[in-house]
């Protein structure tokens, strides 16, 4: 206490406001870690700091002056005392731990004695730093002031190199990721050594790997000699006028492919001037100069085109008129082709609303063929529009397969006795000019498919090999047993995969990425819906599978169908052999469903076949209904309805009547869980026919029988 009277008689010398004028500005927060044996050797030194502008914290023990040795203190002040019998071995890993900028500085209260005399704990903590103030005691107070002010420089001055290290690290990463954003790579020239310096995106750019030599002799012979030639003069005119480079180029990769580049470059002086070097990006343009040239060919060739054709026609004005319609209307394909590729991705709800609508239209015109008079044009308009709301309903299958929508009826199969069985429909879809190989194995575990939407993608995908190879060649259907690990694709586990791979012409990498995308084809208008492989996709998906492409431009395409294996027993099939179609009496029904028009057609129907029927626009109109009604012997409900779907409709109709039978009507597959799926279904739009077979299976399940 002794050593702190001379600083406290100078603190009351001066006002709190001048003492910190002298030592810290006001705009500066500091923190000093203060570690004394005696507490009222802490409490002054305390106070005189705070005085000084200098906050402080005081250590009760070496364990909390350890922990306060961090970044955010500008140093710390201790007695010798107080090291006297410290262990300063977790002081020691706390110096070591600092950051590459930081140096904390320590200051040490002494007793004046001689050097031999020094403490060992003052020595220990000199040897630990190195950073270490010693100040003799008693001091006088100025010595005590200029000691803190040379202390807070010194650690300012290192926070300072902090805020700028931590700056440029920031610089650096956001520089790094607009580069990458960008696609670009960056590169580095010393014109004086010609070593050239380039990131992993530049070397990709000329079709080296990171870890492959990338010498400037290499590059430049690479480059196609005429762009060598103007490359030149642009970096002559560089060098000679300071000007930035910017350039683009034909290069060819080691493999032999030509590809594109764009250089943009600016000449970079050292500090002396002397040593220059051009720092500079670049990026790959080869798709955008593809692009030109192939706009360019179209528009060359569409110009010799007219020229012939208006040279042809020149004579004939009414020519001229069907040339000029012909144009619009391939300028209308094309707008329509356009909006498609919008609709696309509005498939899932589109599609499921669309069977909606084909449901009244079927329905409707089923019944309608039935009650018109024997006149085969009105016969022939009926059929052609069934025909036509037949084809409406695959093409919003596809669509909901697309988007995992579709109504399966999923069951353990035997995938290669599947295929198996589509082999005849398989050769004729394949053609004769077609080389077919099946690897069909017997012993191959079963897996959960829809037998008739398996049968459809592998027809698809069979049909897409063979547009492949217009010319011949080999077409290849291979099932064999994976395991596959965990991926964001597909959980792990073991697979059922199915190979279909032809020799045809292949893909490139960009029809790749596009080739499962809804509506995009690279058929000619009119050979080609765009639907195929997306629905193929979407229906591996929506049996928990996974569906990958793999294709080299000349060398083929082969597609992968994965399917998890089950555990579940494959049902054997037994023939229908001399089968009669039951035919249920009259029956009153009732026909749920918040669609009026869809009510309206299947209300039809059912009178149609001789029913009575019950129309009830909701869930909770059913239900007062069957509590009041107890004729009604079976209930056809919708399932996607407001406030109630049917599913729910379905269970608290069974409270009431727990036997009454119940058809689900659906073109929705994404049944959330705990709803009644072991109801029979009928999947939308459905026919006269098939609602009555479906009423029929309704009526032999378990639940369908009323209790005697």
């Amino acid at each position: 206490m002794a050593a702190f009277q001379p600083l406290l008689a100078m603190r009351n010398r001066f006002s709190q406001s001048r003492w910190r004028e002298t030592i810290i500005p006001d705009s500066v927060t500091t923190r000093a870690v203060i570690f004394a044996p005696h507490g009222r050797d802490a409490a002054v030194a305390r106070m005189l700091l705070e005085g000084a502008g200098v906050q402080s914290v005081i250590c009760e023990n070496i364990g909390e002056f350890e922990s306060r040795l961090d970044e955010n203190a500008c140093f710390a002040l201790v007695t010798e005392e107080a090291l006297r019998f410290a262990d300063l071995r977790g002081v020691g890993v706390r110096v070591a731990a600092q950051p590459t900028w930081s140096d904390l500085p320590f200051i040490i209260l002494t007793h004046r004695t001689t050097a031999s005399e020094r403490s060992s704990g003052a020595t220990a903590l000199h040897e630990i730093s190195g950073n270490v103030t010693l100040l003799e005691r008693p001091f006088r107070p100025a010595t005590f002031v200029s000691v803190i002010r040379t202390i807070f420089k010194g650690r300012q001055r290192q926070f300072e190199a902090r805020d700028h290290i931590e700056e440029l690290h920031e610089s650096e990463e956001r520089l790094r990721t607009a580069l990458l954003a960008g696609h670009l790579g960056a590169w580095e020239l010393n014109l004086k050594t010609r070593a050239l310096t380039a990131s992993s995106v530049c070397r990709a750019v000329f079709g080296r790997a990171l870890d492959e030599p990338f010498p400037i002799q290499d590059v430049w012979r690479r480059i196609c000699r005429h762009d060598r030639r103007r490359m030149w003069r642009a970096l002559r005119v560089t060098l000679a006028e300071n000007s930035d480079l910017a350039v683009e180029c034909g290069h060819c990769w080691p493999d032999g492919s030509l590809h594109w580049a764009e250089i943009r470059a600016r000449l970079v002086w050292d500090r002396c001037g002397g040593h220059p070097c051009l720092v500079g990006v670049c990026s790959d343009v080869t798709d955008r100069r593809m692009g030109q040239e192939a706009l360019a060919r179209l528009n060359e060739a569409l110009e010799q085109r007219v020229t012939a054709r208006t040279a042809e026609l020149k004579e004939a004005h009414a020519a001229v008129l069907v040339e000029i319609s012909e144009k619009e209307r391939a300028q209308e394909q094309l707008r329509q082709a356009q909006k498609m590729e919008m609709i696309g991705q509005l498939t899932g709800g589109v599609a499921h609303d669309f069977n909606n609508l084909l449901m009244a239209v079927m329905g409707n015109l089923d019944v309608l063929r039935k009650h018109l008079p024997d006149d085969p044009r009105l016969t022939r308009l009926i059929n052609g529009a069934l025909q036509g709301a037949q084809r409406g309903a695959a093409l919003t299958q596809r669509l909901l397969a697309f988007a995992r929508r579709q109504d399966l009826k999923a069951e353990p199969r035997n995938l290669a006795d599947i295929v198996r069985g589509a082999t005849d429909l398989i050769e004729r879809s394949a053609g004769s000019h077609i080389e077919l190989r099946l690897d069909l194995p017997s012993a191959i575990p079963p897996t959960l498919v829809d037998a008739n939407q398996m049968e459809l993608a592998v027809l698809n995908l069979v049909i897409n090999a063979r547009d492949a190879m217009p010319d011949g060649g080999r077409l290849s259907i291979a099932i064999d047993q994976v395991d596959r690990p965990a991926t964001d694709e597909t959980r792990g586990g073991r697979f059922v995969r199915l190979i279909v791979s032809d020799t045809g012409h292949g893909m490139d990498a960009q029809t790749l990425q596009r080739a499962t995308e809804p509506f995009f084809s690279t058929k000619e208008l009119g050979k080609g819906t765009g639907l195929g492989l997306s629905m193929v996709q979407g229906l591996a998906l929506q049996l928990n599978g996974a569906f990958r492409l793999t294709s080299q431009v000349g060398r083929g395409t082969q597609a992968e169908l994965l399917l998890p294996v089950t555990r579940a027993i494959v049902r054997e099939e037994k023939p229908l052999q001399n089968e009669t179609k039951e035919k249920s009496g009259k029956m009153t029904i009732l026909v749920v469903d918040d669609d009026a028009l869809i009510a309206m057609s299947t209300v039809c129907m059912l009178e149609d076949l001789g029913h009575d029927v019950i129309e009830a626009n909701s869930g909770a109109r059913a239900l007062e209904i069957l509590r009041n009604d107890p004729s009604v012997d079976l209930m056809v409900t919708d399932y996607s309805m407001p406030k109630m779907n049917g599913g729910e409709l379905a269970v608290a109709a069974r409270e009431i009547r727990p036997h009454l039978p119940i058809l689900l009507a659906t073109g929705y597959a994404d049944i959330p869980p705990g709803s009644p799926v072991s109801l029979p279904r009928i999947s939308k739009p459905y026919r006269q026919d098939q609602l009555e077979a479906e009423i029929a299976k309704a009526l032999r399940q378990p639940l369908g029988r009323k209790a005697s």
